[in-house]
């Protein structure tokens, strides 16, 4: 199991802020992360006075459940570190993360990697369809 931190506007969906910008592929892939073990926490610069809510709605229509919002829900048993603990990020400005028109992440690309990683199977993979998105 991987905890992975997850940063939204630019990842999950195209950037829209303060609204929940178009889907750019993150659904079927973050489904499958969380059918796999996987914990996602929410990692946002989105707080509860700059429309948190609005990406939390969009777990929610989804179906994608979160494990954390903005920190591990266990941490503080053994840190006081304010910085959100996790084994991987996925973040539109991650150093060498692949952009669709230097705009948004490219999850065709992400599933890719998190494939290689043996976070999701080449199945899962197969079976994406990113024929909708711009890539």
């Amino acid at each position: 199991m991987t905890t992975i931190l997850l940063d939204f506007d630019g990842t999950c969906v195209a950037h829209e802020y303060p609204y929940v910008g178009d889907d750019i592929g993150a659904q079927q892939v973050l489904h499958d992360l969380v059918a796999n073990g996987h914990q996602l926490i929410l990692f946002t610069m989105r707080s509860p006075i700059n429309y948190l809510d609005f990406a939390l709605a969009w777990f929610e229509e989804n179906r994608i459940p979160l494990y954390g919002i903005q920190s591990h829900p266990e941490q503080k048993t053994w840190t006081a570190s304010p910085k959100a603990y996790g084994q991987l990020i996925i973040d539109d400005t991650m150093l060498g993360a692949k952009l669709v028109d230097g705009r948004y992440l490219n999850w065709q690309w992400t599933a890719e990697m998190l494939c290689e990683r043996g976070l999701i199977t080449p199945a899962q993979l197969a079976a994406y369809d990113f024929s909708l998105y711009v890539y």
